[in-house]
């Protein structure tokens, strides 16, 4: 099949290299000159595993390319993916003016059927303003042509986007066309040789889900990082009620980790939007106030206790950061808890050293850091570390090499990825989240 993906970020290009990956035939457009000759080049502007080699593979073997030219994109491919950002506007609603510019885009050029399929994430109702934009534009040149509008919305984890989209869990599918849903079907065929995970429902359940589904990662988050304000003020130990709760199957593992607070390009945005559209329709969604308020909270609880143990005057202390992405094997910082956290310590004198293994990103967004080459580099005469991302090479270092590098011993650990009986035990001031 002939597939044109229109955007380049996290979703658009995981998709395209990964539907190229199976054998399709793909064009991705995006309007950054820059963006597409370093992808042309061999390269990719973000980072994920395992994505840059098969990106060099699928265009080694002619089944991707990349264009910044839309009337070409728009005749490649039959089926149209619209993979473009959708930040928040100053309200809090997704700003929908990328995807909408893509499918008018698409209604001034396309000459034949074409399916346009939503892989943004985007408010319900999206699919009726794209094809409203689609039907303007044609209506403008005076031409009637078919299309279908449908959604299908990305549930790709950053760190782990390439083996979510070639080994998924769910396929979402909304749409109100027979035809459209033949051709995703005949689509993701590949994608499910073991047993059917292709879910088709209306279009706007589609749209929904997606915010749903964040919404509710988010809320765990949430919970578990409240719950572990009050383990620690109680004596108690979250990871072991951790253990506790998640062995209940209807609850599990997932999401249930006490730490900084949720960031990322995801969360933030998309509980924003969905309070905004509830907003909009009359319906308070008071679970989802809480949660991003706990969210905003949490960061602060975090500075507290890094000045409770070391004071709030922290002019000549210098700070190890380990660790600045908003989560480990992803290079993103949109919302990190890093952008909160040093720029407060700063504020109150401290000095700044930090290592984060892809923090080509960091280095443009964080002010008066010193970014050190590896770990050890990173707590040579610290007064403090301060573990903020659980990045594995972490978890296993030489403590007592560690130790003997800093000034003061002491640990922050705002992932609890160390055992606090472990460093007592080499003789660490350690302090963790939720472990009293």
């Amino acid at each position: 099949m002939k597939i044109t993906v229109i955007g380049t970020g996290y979703v658009g290009l995981v998709s395209g290299t990964c539907l190229a990956e199976v054998g399709n035939e793909v064009l991705c457009l995006d309007l950054d000159p820059k963006k597409i000759e370093t992808l042309k080049a061999g390269g990719i502007p973000i980072y994920e595993p395992g994505l840059e080699d098969m990106v060099k593979r699928n265009v080694a073997a002619g089944r991707l390319s990349f264009t910044t030219n839309v009337e070409e994109s728009v005749a490649f491919g039959q089926i149209q993916f619209i993979a473009v950002g959708t930040p928040p506007d100053e309200d809090g609603s997704a700003d929908l003016q990328y995807v909408v510019a893509a499918a008018r885009n698409i209604g001034r050029h396309m000459t034949d059927y074409k399916l346009v399929v939503d892989k943004s994430t985007v408010p319900v109702g999206t699919a009726d303003k794209v094809k409203a934009a689609l039907q303007e534009e044609l209506g403008k040149r005076g031409v009637a042509l078919e299309f279908n509008v449908a959604s299908n919305p990305e549930f790709l984890k950053e760190g782990a986007a390439v083996d979510d989209f070639m080994k998924p869990d769910r396929i979402v599918i909304g749409t109100d066309s027979e035809r459209a849903t033949q051709l995703l079907r005949q689509l993701y065929a590949p994608f499910q040789r073991n047993h059917d995970r292709l879910t088709v429902m209306d279009v706007r359940s589609a749209e929904l889900t997606k915010y749903a589904a964040n919404a509710m990662l988010a809320t765990r988050i949430s919970f578990m990082n409240e719950l572990a304000v009050l383990a620690e003020k109680l004596g108690a130990d979250i990871e072991q009620v951790r253990h506790g709760i998640g062995s209940d199957p209807r609850i599990g593992y997932h999401f249930l980790y006490a730490g900084c607070g949720y960031g990322g390009s995801c969360f933030p945005k998309d509980v924003q939007a969905l309070r905004r559209t509830a907003q909009e329709n009359g319906i308070p969604l008071r679970v989802l106030d809480a949660v991003e308020e706990a969210n905003d909270a949490q960061k602060q609880v975090l500075v507290n206790k890094l000045t409770a143990k070391l004071g709030k005057d922290l002019k000549g202390k210098r700070f190890a950061m380990w660790g600045l992405a908003f989560k480990p094997n992803t290079d993103d910082m949109r919302d990190a808890p890093s952008l909160d956290i040093i720029p407060a310590l700063q504020a109150m004198g401290a000095t700044i050293q930090a290592f984060d293994p892809e923090g080509h990103e960091a280095r443009q967004m964080l002010k008066d850091v010193d970014f050190k080459a590896n770990a050890y580099e990173a707590v040579e005469g610290a007064d403090a570390v301060v573990i903020i991302t659980e990045w594995d090479q972490f978890r296993a270092l030489d403590l007592d090499r560690m130790k003997l590098l800093m000034k003061t011993p002491t640990v922050i650990d705002l992932r609890n990825i160390y055992r606090p009986e472990d460093m007592k035990a080499r003789g660490f001031r350690y302090t963790s989240v939720g472990r009293g």
